[in-house]
């Protein structure tokens, strides 16, 4: 272990984050009484030019007039390289309620991305005096995104989350493909022999590792991003369970169909908590008997495995303590 102790990301579920247009004001009271742990309610690319301002003025209103219960509450404002952003911030934080968690900053870049909202947020919660700091969430969505993601994670300390938008993301690199996450048909491998067979390989593998790595180092939320075809629940799951095991705490949900499969797939079985606590328990066990080690079901453990069991019992005790 380095001597600079990789610190802990913020304590709190993160499963699915739902998201909903802010220029259609009817959902989003559904939305506040949906299972997702995270609302977003967007001003980007889901609202159209026309409809920016009087979609800033319906989620201003559903912040202070709507009861979200204990879920984050994120606004998704537009991006640096718009006319809009500005507005975004200026407008929510001057008049949205105090209940506003965070903000997401879309298609960030550098860090400098980062520093130019942070300076505007924190200059308009000081003349207007606001007594609850808003959190920033990102989206890694460029190759320069990808290429500065380590100065970005270290940018700034409202930072919580990090996801990775794949349409975006593959636009900017030049992948031929319009779908958004999930396999991509001719990104395979083909087996030796006579009877050759295809072998799909996962096109968002490398872009999630990173971020997940920049996050865990940063201790910051690293967040799987949307799946595009909202009727392949297999698709979906499949996606979120290889975005699980790389170590991201949750996934997008741009359809209300998808929170039950993001919350399944990042919540703790009973099978894998029972494991866990059976883990720490034969180690504690060892420890008092004098040894480092012990044995579990045929298998060595030591304190890696308990540092793994340790993230499945944390994880399960706060989502209970959230649903409670």
């Amino acid at each position: 272990m380095s001597f600079n102790v990789q610190p802990a990301a913020p304590a709190r579920p993160n499963r699915c984050q739902l998201f909903g247009p802010g220029s259609r004001p009817e959902i989003l009271p559904k939305m506040a009484t949906s299972a997702a742990d995270v609302i977003n309610l967007d001003l980007e690319d889901s609202v159209s030019p026309n409809d920016k301002a009087q979609a800033r003025k319906n989620i201003i209103d559903a912040i202070g007039d709507i009861d979200w219960g204990t879920k984050t509450l994120s606004v998704r404002i537009n991006g640096l390289d718009t006319p809009y952003w500005y507005r975004d911030v200026v407008d929510l934080l001057e008049n949205a309620s105090e209940r506003l968690d965070q903000i997401m900053i879309p298609k960030v870049g550098n860090a400098g991305d980062l520093y130019a909202v942070d300076a505007l947020v924190s200059a308009i919660e000081a003349a207007k005096g606001r007594s609850k700091k808003i959190k920033f969430e990102i989206i890694i969505e460029t190759a320069a995104g990808l290429a500065n993601i380590n100065e970005i994670a270290q940018s700034s300390p409202r930072l919580e989350a990090m996801s990775l938008g794949a349409a975006d993301y593959a636009a900017s690199m030049g992948m031929a493909t319009t779908g958004i996450g999930g396999t991509q048909s001719n990104y395979y491998m083909l087996s030796d022999g006579d009877d050759r067979q295809a072998h799909y390989a996962d096109p968002w593998h490398m872009a999630t590792v990173a971020i997940v790595a920049a996050c865990r180092t940063h201790g910051i939320l690293p967040v799987d991003g949307p799946f595009g075809d909202f009727s392949d629940s297999d698709g979906f799951r499949a996606q979120a369970l290889r975005s699980a095991t790389l170590g991201m705490v949750g996934k997008w949900a741009i359809h209300p169909k998808q929170i039950a499969l993001a919350n399944e797939v990042f919540t703790p079985s009973e099978a894998q908590i029972t494991e866990a606590r059976e883990i720490l328990q034969a180690m504690k066990e060892a420890e008092a008997a004098g040894q480092g080690a012990a044995v579990y079901k045929g298998r060595l453990v030591d304190l890696a495995s308990i540092r793994q069991a340790e993230v499945i019992v944390r994880n399960a005790e706060m989502i209970t303590d959230q649903t409670l």
